[in-house]
């Protein structure tokens, strides 16, 4: 009778591990987005005279 639970137990565990791989895949989004904005915040404040308008 055990072995009618072992397909639900290894269901469980594969969207377990679908979950965490989604999660880790969304992580890692979020880094590269965040380096990406850092970036383009550096490269706006290096040269700030060029965007401020004339008085």
């Amino acid at each position: 009778m055990r072995d009618g639970h072992a397909p639900q137990v290894v269901l469980r565990l594969g969207l377990i591990g679908a979950g965490a791989d989604g999660l880790l895949f969304l992580l890692f989004i979020g880094i590269a987005v965040l380096v990406a904005d850092l970036l383009c915040l550096a490269l706006r404040n290096r040269h700030p005279a060029r965007h401020r308008p004339l008085r």
